[in-house]
């Protein structure tokens, strides 16, 4: 007897199939539908991306800053109080004399490029290092004596983003320290900056964000640049900060946050990255010597050590600047960047990214 099926039922389970995967088509297009209600999305973008994406990604920098500190240190014995460091003479009662540096690095977005006049935005806290710094003396109760240990003055500090003109090094043009946002600038030979990639794409209103809305978030997470996503919560409300769940390390802040408005290409600019909730442990730690073989763990150690102080990040909760701040940020300072040859005229009130127009 013949064990094979008859062909007209191959012909109908066939047919089964093919009207299965019709059904399932117009499911997909009701999943779908075409954004069309003014909002921004909370749907995961539904059509490539990838064009769009790359070209934002190539205004998207990494900024690296460093400071240079002259640091004296004082015996307890020279009973140096802060009131008294302007009458002082560092050289003269300082025991040791010592040189030293401060690093930063995060992320920068080049917005405007004009005339070999380029300006870049980014987070103040990446660029903010203190002019000096100052340590006293512990009690030995623990608490802090009024006489002063060490005295730190920065001598010189150098912001620079590597892949631009001249070793790219930048100058402070702006910054706010409360709301963490600051502008970078420098002006280079013209034809130095000619085809500069500028982000172009409008700038939203993060006051509009809704729970669930869906974000893309560009920056160099261990000096590579990277895009992730992520999703709202917390919707802004004072026109300041909102969060996102998106996966942060060290070099994200100061990174653009986007959103869509009804569909991709409709990108909008809506953030900084800020910061992500971190924690300090306080450890022990062997003090090796460059010359030294590995320590090995299996052996009392007897020899000097110090603390160490290190950051652990909790990832998971990421917490971004209001595109309103940084929009507030520049037009409150509009007189004093106005004194300085930029003109702020109609910041936001067309599609368009900033417009930043120079004197002439």
């Amino acid at each position: 007897m013949n064990s094979f099926p008859p062909l007209k039922l191959i012909a109908a389970a066939l047919l089964g199939i093919l009207s299965a995967g019709c059904v399932s088509s117009g499911a997909l297009y009701k999943v779908f539908p075409v954004l069309n209600d003014g909002k921004y999305d909370s749907e995961f973008p539904y059509r490539n991306a990838s064009p769009q994406l790359e070209q934002i990604s190539n205004s998207i920098k990494l900024v690296n800053s460093i400071a240079f500190y002259t640091s004296y240190v004082f015996n307890r014995q020279s009973g140096i109080r802060g009131i008294e460091i302007g009458k002082t003479s560092l050289e003269k009662n300082a025991v040791e004399k010592i040189f030293y540096d401060r690093t930063a690095s995060g992320t920068a977005t080049i917005i405007y490029n004009r005339l070999g006049r380029v300006v870049l935005l980014t987070c103040a806290h990446i660029i903010a290092f203190p002019d000096t710094i100052v340590s006293y003396f512990v009690n030995s109760d623990g608490s802090l004596s009024p006489y002063i240990q060490s005295i730190s003055i920065k001598s010189r500090q150098t912001n620079y983003v590597n892949d631009l003109p001249d070793n790219g090094e930048l100058d402070i043009l702006l910054m706010d320290k409360t709301r963490d946002v600051a502008l970078l600038d420098r002006t280079f030979s013209v034809n130095k900056t000619v085809g500069l990639p500028v982000f172009s794409y409008p700038w939203g209103h993060s006051e509009e964000l809704e729970w669930g809305d869906f974000v893309y978030i560009f920056g160099f997470p261990m000096n590579m640049k990277v895009v992730t996503k992520g999703i709202v919560s917390s919707p802004i409300k004072d026109k300041q900060t909102f969060l996102i769940d998106a996966a942060y390390n060290k070099g994200f802040s100061g990174g653009i946050v986007l959103a869509i408005r009804d569909g991709v290409p409709n990108f909008e600019f809506v953030g900084l990255v800020k910061s992500v909730p971190a924690e300090y442990n306080y450890t022990l730690r062997p003090m090796v010597k460059e010359n030294d073989l590995e320590y090995n763990p299996m052996i009392p150690y007897k020899g000097d050590f110090f603390v160490d102080k290190e950051q652990i990040i909790r990832p998971g909760l990421t917490k971004v600047i209001g595109i309103e701040a940084v929009k507030e940020f520049i037009l409150e300072h509009k007189q004093t960047l106005s004194s300085q040859g930029y003109i702020f005229e109609d910041l936001f009130s067309t599609p368009n990214s900033l417009r930043l127009e120079l004197t002439h």
